[in-house]
């Protein structure tokens, strides 16, 4: 539904069904009985009139008038005025189109009516018998609305533009008389008599053969008057000729030719409603007057994903506002040939459809393309310039003077004709879940599809949801109608790659031989880094990895990826972030294997983990200036090594976090040890901020596997550590107790003081989360007394607060204070402001304990602005809860309930347990609310 012009989805077929049964019904009231009926089919569950009061209150929150859906006895009422819904719109503007007796007022009425169909009606509410019925009736609705308004266009003469669609319309519904009738009719007044009277032969044939019958009085009588030529057959007199005064006299001429050129449409074309709407606001309410731009759209997007399937639909939806006619042509900017075609070549091509005698052509392409403009002045066409190569290739086709509007279709996105011709750019990108789906629909039936979800979803993400892939998925599907469509998801999961399960039978059908000819049209620079970043492990790649992996400077990878991205091969889904659809990564994948050696390949990949491994140190020490910097190892030249800020480095980690996990299983894969451990404790901090606690556990232990094999048992010490703290946090006691007792050994073996006070710093955590607070107390000693005895000032700060803590759940609440009040001081001397969050909310509980809730807030609010600044979500999480707390003490249950549910907010993401522990602080309404 559309709230406020925009979009919103609804979820469950139930909700969806109550919302389109109340829709279909608007203005009247439904009963609750019925509503139980219909929505459940007949089979309605004990507790059916709950369940339908509470999807009823979520279409209420979701529309903006809350009062829309009213309770009204017998049952509830969808209260959206007269033409609240698409349906009251179309069923009134067809009963208009119907009744009027001008045709032009009745084309305008049919057509808007028409326009608002999206895809099929109720796709996504199959096996509500009640709506597949009211799917069918819609579908009638349609028909009746398409045929009307083929009778009146071809009362304004529209018999040319209107051909193609008869004959798919035709071939679509095989015993309809009308439509066969319409397509008789444009045929001879386009002087096709013999095709004309061959169309009502063949139905005659089809009807005979399939249903045992004779076309109807309508249509014989239609085929006798064509026999006799009877005059009332002719095209409207105003659409034969046209009238030019000269001087003192009147002369008759030719009518100028009204080509109509548009191909065939896709007749399952879905989707794409965003780039639908972006082309019809090209349209202007009235042609404006001379001086006035023509209009140019660029449609573009990678290969196979539908430019010019949306195009075409667009332009068959539109025809009757250009009727001067409709121009396309092909440019074979990228196909099998590798030969765009000359744009001289083009421009004859239109002028012949024109009406231009040949003498007249001229022979050079300024010469031509002036002709063009000059035979487009003053007209209203459309021109469809399909599957260009380059803005050069389009220039000498575009028309000068205002009336026309221009398509381009193009893999490459054609910046300099947006930047200089001013043209209006209509990205296609892949499908979207839903799109897909409704493709599959239209091609396989709803049935089909909705009796399998699991089947087709596994299809589209096999097929990356691209157009191309799918519909050859699903034309073997529907050759096929006897299979199961898990056989053919099970289908693709069998081949070597997506690509060979996706093979047509032709070229323009073969996903692989389409994605060829943007690839031989790059410069060898950027086919080199296409190659190259199928190496990349994670699902998107910064400027500086791909420079690392092609081996090249920063500008020079820039420069080659705004090539890929023009030309559609590329995604830069963020700035500075490039990625690519799984068909076109298996794609690269098999150029790289064949184009570039073993060792080429595999330098590249040493490249892009030595700049990730330094990167992330880097990125690292600036988050976290505690954490021990990992000895920095030698780095090939050409790796680009960006040192972010401090204010970026925490965006830095954000943008790569996927990318750098699974750069560690590359690398514990190929058995690069160095690289595995040294980026896994690169990663610990901004895991450990973020709650990201599994993946943690993960990077770690393959980070003591490569510390093991290498025999580095300092960097054992230093991983066992981690791995403790992480199991600690997780409740996995009894690891933590063994992973931080073997770090202990090792380090007592090594005589290693500064590996020793971190163990019994975290040895006093550990033993503090299972409330062993005198043994915590105990190992936080050791650790102060070790750090002061190295002169670590930082460290000592950090043990000072923990013991502090741990002396304030001993009831030590003075003590504690005095402790994290040093602690502070010492946190702001070494500039560690991680550990003057920690000690703030220390400070701030002992405050509360001591019964100043109000000095307790305070202390808090420092702790929290820390935390954010540096991004610890862990750690707002922890201080929120605590605010809470204070709050309440001091009787302000709103803030207290706001604190509680930020920290419940953040710590569903990442900490399930202990988001249940803070919701259960809050009212129950809104405990409630959240669990449903």
């Amino acid at each position: 539904m559309v709230v406020g012009g925009e979009a919103r989805a609804v979820q469950g077929l139930r909700r969806k069904a109550v919302l389109a049964i109340l829709g279909l019904h608007a203005g009247e009231v439904v009963s609750t009985g019925r509503l139980v009926e219909l929505v459940w089919d007949g089979a309605a569950p004990p507790n059916a009139v709950n369940a339908l009061q509470s999807h009823l209150s979520y279409l209420r929150r979701t529309l903006s008038d809350k009062a829309a859906v009213r309770s009204r006895p017998p049952g509830y009422v969808l209260d959206v005025g007269p033409d609240g819904t698409d349906v009251a719109i179309a069923e009134r503007l067809i009963g208009a189109g119907l009744r009027d007796g001008d045709d032009a007022v009745r084309a305008r009425d049919l057509q808007r009516a028409l326009d608002l169909w999206r895809g099929q009606p109720m796709a996504d509410a199959t096996g509500v018998t009640w709506l597949e019925e009211q799917a069918e009736r819609l579908g009638q609705l349609w028909l009746q609305g398409k045929r009307a308004l083929l009778a009146a266009r071809l009362g304004l003469g529209h018999h040319a533009q209107l051909l193609p669609e008869l004959e798919q319309l035709t071939r679509e519904h095989p015993f309809d008389e009308q439509l066969h009738g319409q397509l008789m009719l444009a045929l001879y007044r386009m002087g096709r008599q013999a095709d004309a009277l061959s169309t009502f032969q063949r139905l005659r044939r089809t009807l005979r053969d399939d249903l045992g019958i004779e076309p109807g009085p309508a249509l014989r009588e239609l085929e006798s008057a064509m026999l006799r030529q009877a005059e009332h057959l002719d095209a409207p007199r105003a659409a034969a000729t046209v009238t030019v005064a000269a001087e003192d006299s009147a002369r008759e001429v030719a009518p100028q030719a009204v080509p109509a050129q548009i191909p065939l449409a896709v007749r399952t074309f879905a989707g794409r409603d965003g780039q639908l709407a972006r082309l019809d606001a090209l349209l202007p309410a009235q042609w404006t007057p001379p001086g006035s731009a023509v209009f140019v759209a660029v449609v573009s997007g990678t290969a196979g994903v539908g430019k010019s399937a949306l195009a075409v639909h667009w332009a068959h939806r539109v025809a009757d506002r250009f009727p001067d006619g409709q121009l396309y042509v092909n440019l074979r900017g990228f196909d099998p040939s590798d030969t765009p075609m000359p744009p001289a070549d083009a421009v004859r091509g239109f002028l012949d459809a024109l009406g231009v005698p040949a003498e007249r052509v001229p022979a050079d392409l300024a010469g031509l393309s002036a002709l063009l403009r000059s035979q487009l002045a003053g007209r209203r066409v459309l021109i469809l310039l399909d599957n260009a190569r380059d803005a050069e290739q389009v220039r000498p086709l575009l028309p000068a003077a205002p009336g026309c509007l221009v398509v381009v279709t193009s893999r490459d996105s054609l910046t300099s004709l947006v930047a200089i011709e001013g043209a209006v750019p209509v990205p296609v990108d892949l499908l979207t879940d839903g799109e897909a789906r409704d493709l599959l629909v239209s091609r396989l039936g709803a049935r089909r599809v909705a009796a399998e979800p699991e089947a087709v979803e596994r299809i589209a993400t096999r097929c990356a949801r691209l157009p191309i892939a799918l519909a050859v998925v699903a034309g073997r599907a529907a050759t096929r109608p006897d299979l199961p469509l898990s056989a053919f998801a099970e289908e693709l999961g069998r081949f070597r790659t997506t690509l060979d399960a996706v093979a047509g039978a032709d070229p323009a059908s073969d996903v692989r031989a389409v994605f060829s000819w943007s690839y031989r049209a790059l410069s060898p620079a950027a086919a080199a880094v296409l190659r190259r970043m199928s190496l990349g492990p994670g699902p998107d790649l910064g400027i500086g990895a791909v420079a690392s992996l092609a081996g090249v400077p920063v500008p020079q990878a820039r420069t080659s990826l705004a090539e890929l991205d023009r030309a559609g091969l590329v995604v830069e889904q963020r700035p500075g972030r490039y990625t690519f659809h799984d068909l076109l990564r298996a794609y690269a994948t098999e150029l790289v294997e064949t184009a570039d050696a073993e060792d080429g390949r595999a330098a590249a990949v040493n490249r892009l983990l030595e700049h990730y491994v330094a990167t992330a140190q880097a990125a690292a020490q600036r988050l976290d200036p505690a954490r021990d910097p990992v000895p920095r190892a030698a780095r090939h030249p050409a790796i680009a090594v960006p040192a972010p800020p401090r204010e970026e480095a925490q965006a830095w980690f954000d943008d790569e976090c996927r990318s750098l996990l699974a750069a560690v299983r590359l690398a514990a894969e190929l058995g690069l040890d160095e690289h595995t451990w040294r980026l896994a404790a690169a990663m610990t901090t901004f895991l450990d901020w973020h709650g990201q606690w599994q993946e943690l556990v993960a990077t770690q232990e393959a980070a003591l596997r490569a510390l093991r094999r290498l025999g580095d048992r300092p960097g054992q010490g230093a991983a066992s550590c981690e791995l403790g703290q992480v199991y600690a946090r997780i409740g996995r006691f009894d690891e933590a107790h063994q992973y931080l007792w073997t770090a202990l050994s090792l380090f007592e073996q090594l005589d290693d003081a500064p590996g020793l006070a971190r163990a019994h710093y975290q040895l006093g955590w550990l033993q503090h989360a299972q409330r062993r607070y005198r043994d915590a107390l105990s190992h936080s000693e050791q650790a102060l007394a070790l750090f002061e005895r190295l002169g670590d000032k930082l460290w000592r700060a950090r043990a000072l607060n923990a013991t502090g803590w741990i002396l304030g759940q001993l009831g030590e609440y003075q003590q504690a204070l005095r402790l994290c009040r040093d602690a502070l001081v010492e946190n702001r001397e070494v500039g560690d402001r991680h550990g003057e969050a920690g000690t703030w909310d220390a400070v701030g509980y002992a405050h509360h304990r001591l019964g100043d809730p109000r000095q307790a807030v305070a202390c808090f609010g420092h702790a929290l602005r820390a935390y954010r600044e540096l991004g610890d979500r862990s750690g707002q999480a922890c201080v929120l809860c605590h605010l809470g707390d204070a709050y309440a003490d001091l009787g302000d249950a709103s803030a207290a309930a706001d604190a509680w549910r930020r920290s419940v907010e953040i710590l569903d993401e990442f900490d399930p347990a202990q988001a249940a522990v803070v919701r259960a602080k809050l009212p129950g309404e809104w405990t409630a609310t959240v669990r449903g």
